[in-house]
């Protein structure tokens, strides 16, 4: 399972959406999610059909987060052009994980505990 890190500090378990059928689906149909999901490939997202609002954090090639905002349901996000991807997650998760513009963000498919 791929892990979400921040300063190797694990935030959440991660998802990965990188064929087009998964990024179009997101998170779409789901009534909760724990964790987090990272839409490779994208500049925006939108929360159409959505049954719950959601963070939304636009990052770079390199992973630094670019933007960070909190939608509700059944809005279309602006597009941030320098974005590559955009994590998503359950409204609130980036407040308790204390995920803001700046930093750095990682992906691992190993848990750092187990190196």
């Amino acid at each position: 399972m791929p892990w979400l890190l921040r300063d190797d500090r694990v935030l959440a378990s991660v998802e990965i959406a990188s064929s087009r059928s998964d990024r179009r689906t997101g998170l779409l149909g789901r009534d909760g999610f724990e964790g987090a999901l990272l839409i490779e490939g994208t500049r925006s997202v939108h929360t159409m059909g959505m049954r719950f609002p959601i963070d939304v954090a636009h990052l770079d090639g390199d992973g630094t987060v670019l933007r960070c905002a909190t939608m509700p349901r059944h809005r279309l996000g602006m597009p941030v052009l320098r974005a590559r991807k955009v994590l998503e997650a359950e409204a609130g998760s980036f407040e308790r994980w204390g995920i803001c513009p700046g930093q750095v963000l990682e992906v691992r498919v190993q848990h750092p505990a187990d190196s």
